[in-house]
């Protein structure tokens, strides 16, 4: 993104089925365990799996919070799992980060967008870093 500064927040939501959940456990495991001589301990928060909708997302979860120079290495590693995914910065417009701004890894899914902020606010900038939904 022009005019983002490498530290600039981002998310990644890692959506899986039933029968992808080995796979999104397996990532997550990874993530989770990854030391300090691994770029991916960088990340900043690994959420817990979500096996239901929650927020705008309508099929299971999990989210990642990371820095935006980390960006390019969470998308390789997120299409080696053939998962889908959905990369995007956080900025004050909610909607355009899961939008415009966004980067689908694999087929998009329909996000129900009436869930979003409204412009000028975005609640994920509070949590980025120390939770999820």
């Amino acid at each position: 993104m022009t005019g983002q500064s490498d530290n600039a927040p981002y998310h990644a939501h890692i959506y899986y089925d039933e029968g992808q959940r080995p796979v999104a456990v397996k990532l997550r495991d990874r993530l989770l365990s990854a030391t300090s001589d691994d770029p991916l301990s960088a990340i900043l928060y690994i959420g817990e799996m979500r096996d239901h909708k929650v927020g705008p997302h309508p099929v299971p979860q999990f989210e990642i919070h990371f820095e935006k120079r980390l960006a390019g290495l969470v998308v390789e590693v997120l299409k080696e799992t053939g998962l889908r995914a959905l990369v995007h910065p956080l900025t004050q417009d909610d909607l355009a980060d899961h939008t415009s701004l966004g980067e689908w890894i694999g087929e998009p899914i329909d996000l129900d967008l009436t869930e979003l902020d409204e412009p000028g606010v975005n609640q994920g900038m509070a949590r980025f870093g120390k939770a999820d939904f």
